[in-house]
């Protein structure tokens, strides 16, 4: 009986002991690596910009790309405007029409789907940061 007990509280001295040395140790933190964080209208412009796949000719991605930065200067205007959230919507709304009426014309209706499927896969993580933005995708 007494060995058991001295075990028991060697056990339970070693179990506090560690518990107290795990809790004084410092925590060794990760080196941060200082990346530049883009700022959403890059991003969203980048994303546009990607037309791999489509095949487009270099007036057509000329025109996209001008579209595109046009598009997005007049999605941040709109975001940073103290309109209200529903104005806001409208905007953003009549602004995606106007948007796919462009590439509608500039692409054709299948590259237009191609293109969009594309865009709207890769904007997905962006959404929370784009809020009512999001609606002119």
């Amino acid at each position: 009986m007494n060995k058991l007990k001295l075990i028991l509280g060697f056990a339970l001295f070693f179990f506090l002991a560690s518990n107290v040395n795990a809790q004084s140790i410092p925590s060794v933190k990760t080196p941060k690596m200082n990346i530049p964080e883009m700022d959403l209208s890059t991003q969203v412009l980048g994303i546009l910009n990607t037309t791999d796949g489509l095949g487009l000719n270099s007036d057509q991605k000329d025109k996209l790309t001008k579209e595109n930065s046009s598009f997005v200067d007049q999605l941040m205007n709109i975001s940073k405007s103290g309109k209200s959230d529903d104005d806001k919507k409208a905007a953003f709304l009549g602004l995606k029409n106007n948007r796919t009426k462009f590439l509608t014309s500039l692409l054709g209706n299948d590259l237009f789907k191609k293109y969009s499927g594309q865009i709207l896969k890769s904007i997905n993580p962006l959404k929370s940061k784009l809020g009512l933005a999001a609606l002119a995708f």
